[in-house]
């Protein structure tokens, strides 16, 4: 902690000691000293401490050191070599795809906070090598490649001291480089938002390991307008469930592919499960009685990562569900409908080996780009051209979006739909703001229906 409460003391001699002169202040509640073997430099060393007092600066509680000589203590540590350790410090404490969106953000940010130095890297090959490498611990028991080397080299060797990250015009250069593609475009909101919280969070911990002078996250004093995303759902997006019938129909109706997916958007729709979630999805998860009201109980989800991010060299890695504890479960009634749609499916389609309901047709992991063709031809052949011209069910995941839509119009309270579908109750009335509102319009006609008919009774 930073304090402008200091004191400086006298100069301290003890003779029976080999180094008999000693300098000693007080930074806040915390002694500090150092002692000399000649007086000329213990007298030094007290000026400079007299210096800094006289010139306003801020002294270190744990160090005793006032800002200036901080600085330069610290100063040898650059961005590069911090981030490097940012990345080393939470690689085993995130999943792999975590993993990959930390590099991709750092990869983006470094470039930005480099000096001016001869021989700079064509600016995609930098990005290249600082994602696939500088920033992918899996890769640095590796030999560099060839094509990366000169371009990592030049990275170290010209990157900003942290201290200079303290600078708000250098700073603003690297939210600059968040803010904007590769091409010079903006950004995505979402992107942008995700790469600034990484960058608070690698200067987060560069104000725990002491490296800013100043003791604070620069990131906290400087102004800079977070791009808007758009979290709301789309109502015109929804479909509801004649559209939703149609949809599955046409899915059924493509062969041997459409027959085993059709369960699973199924799944997406009437138990408003995330993709993730449904590939996951195992016959033991699955309480399906002959009649009435079956349950899932849903225990994580699998996300295609990319082998260079994952432990175990698998494209794909299984997750907890998302925002909860790793082992935690949530179970999700489902409708008489996606009982008999799953248990028709298990009859039919059988499941692999470990259970799992869809699978592609060698019985790996089922992709997105397997199920999107698949939903895009349904789309196609379901719906009207007024409709196909909307952005209405446009991607499987829209089907999740209608499900909770549905839960919530049919007037299921908000709480008990947060539940099913795994958000917090924050973030539904967030994402279905306008679906709520919807219902808050039927909710007031009812009221007003309710009203006019005990007036009536009054007369």
């Amino acid at each position: 902690m930073l304090t402008y409460d200091v004191r400086v003391y006298s100069i301290e001699t003890r003779r029976e000691r080999p180094k008999p002169y000693r300098v000693r202040w007080l930074v806040g509640s915390r002694k500090h000293s150092k002692s000399f073997p000649l007086k000329p430099q213990a007298d030094g060393r007290r000026s400079e401490l007299m210096g800094a007092l006289r010139r306003g600066e801020q002294f270190d509680t744990d160090t005793g050191l006032p800002t200036s000589e901080l600085r330069a203590l610290r100063g040898a540590v650059t961005w590069y070599d911090h981030t490097r350790a940012f990345v080393d410090r939470k690689w085993e404490t995130i999943p792999a795809k975590s993993r990959r969106n930390v590099a991709d953000a750092l990869a983006t940010i470094t470039p930005a906070l480099t000096k001016p130095a001869p021989g700079r890297p064509e600016e995609r090959l930098l990005r290249r090598a600082l994602y696939s490498h500088a920033y992918n611990k899996n890769a640095w028991s590796e030999e560099t490649p060839t094509r990366y080397a000169g371009a990592l080299e030049w990275a170290r060797k010209n990157s900003l001291a942290m201290a200079e990250l303290e600078d708000t015009a250098v700073l603003r250069k690297a939210l600059d480089a968040l803010s904007r593609r590769l091409d010079g475009k903006p950004a995505a909101a979402r992107t942008a938002k995700r790469k600034r919280a990484c960058l608070s969070d690698v200067l987060g911990l560069a104000v725990e390991e002491k490296l800013l002078p100043s003791g604070i996250n620069p990131l906290t004093t400087i102004r800079w307008a977070v791009p808007r995303a758009a979290e709301q759902v789309d109502p015109e997006s929804v479909a509801n469930p004649p559209q939703v019938r149609r949809l599955l129909t046409a899915v059924r109706q493509q062969g041997r592919r459409g027959e085993h997916l059709e369960a699973y958007f199924g799944c997406l729709y009437h138990a408003a499960l995330r993709p993730a979630e449904a590939i996951h999805l195992t016959r033991r998860q699955c309480h399906l009685p002959a009649h009435g009201w079956g349950r899932l109980t849903l225990r994580g989800g699998v996300v295609r990562a990319g082998r260079s991010w994952t432990d175990d060299g698998q494209a794909h890695e299984v997750r907890g569900l998302k925002a909860r504890a790793p082992e935690d479960t949530r179970p999700v009634p489902i409708p008489p409908v996606l009982v008999r749609l799953l248990r028709r499916h298990l009859d039919t389609q059988g499941a692999a080996p470990d259970g799992r309901l869809f699978r592609t047709g060698r019985g790996g992991v089922l992709q997105e780009s397997g199920y999107g063709e698949v939903w895009a031809r349904a789309r196609k052949a379901a719906l009207t051209e007024e409709e196909a011209a909307t952005r209405l069910a446009r991607r499987p995941y829209d089907l999740r979006h209608a499900g909770v839509s549905f839960w919530l119009s049919s007037g299921v309270d908000p709480a008990e739909c947060a539940r099913r579908a795994g958000h917090s109750l924050a973030v539904l009335f967030r994402v279905y703001a306008k679906v709520l509102a919807q219902s808050e319009e039927r909710s007031n006609r009812r009221i007003e229906t309710a009203m006019r008919e005990w007036d009536a009774s009054q007369r």
